[in-house]
């Protein structure tokens, strides 16, 4: 059976099984794995992805030349866990939470995440950005897809967290279309600000 079947198959299997944790009925498209891991190249260093699934979205990390020792990947889910672990290798797949994330050595360069985080409480959201910004280094983005019309995180969580989002792009090629949101540290971005009006002085 050709591989591609055998993702779509394991990825019904495993929504009818878990509904609740997987966000959309078939697997992000090329264009918004693509779009997700624009914001990674061989300079970023290490990247963690958040809920990789089938891994669409690792493999457009790799191919933006993300070296495989450098890629880690939390996926709670088991069976994604195993697929993962026999595609890419040299990739570190971790079968854990998100929030697993907290026990990382810091200096991350990105985090990249798949995980629906616009139907989570806001208590888990906290915790996921909380473990998400823990580990990454001063600028770094958390990027996260979503499927709603507003931004995926919680604005008391944002402000909490003290967290500035930005838009990306809207990618029509996915079913359904998604937008693509960056999140930083608000020192960061003030402090990246200042920096650049300096520079123009």
């Amino acid at each position: 059976m050709p591989a591609r079947t055998n993702e779509l198959a394991l990825f019904a299997r495993e929504l009818l099984r878990n509904p609740r944790d997987i966000s959309a009925a078939v697997p992000s498209s090329r264009a918004l794995a693509a779009a997700m891991a624009r914001e990674v190249g061989p300079q970023t260093g290490r990247v963690i992805e958040f809920g990789p699934g089938t891994g669409r979205i690792t493999r457009a990390i790799l191919a933006r030349g993300v070296a495989p020792g450098d890629l880690t990947l939390f996926e709670m889910n088991p069976e994604f866990s195993r697929l993962l672990e026999d595609r890419f290798t040299g990739v570190r797949v971790v079968n854990a939470p998100a929030q697993a994330a907290a026990a990382e050595a810091p200096g991350v360069g990105a985090v990249i995440s798949g995980l629906p985080l616009l139907s989570m409480p806001p208590a888990i959201q906290s915790e996921i950005l909380a473990a998400a910004f823990a580990v990454l280094r001063p600028g770094a983005a958390y990027v996260q897809f979503t499927y709603g019309r507003r931004p995926p995180l919680d604005d008391a969580v944002r402000r909490e967290l003290r967290l500035e989002v930005t838009p990306g792009s809207k990618v029509w090629q996915n079913l359904p279309p998604a937008r693509i949101y960056l999140y930083r540290r608000a020192d960061d971005v003030c402090a990246n600000s200042q920096q650049e009006a300096i520079s123009r002085l």
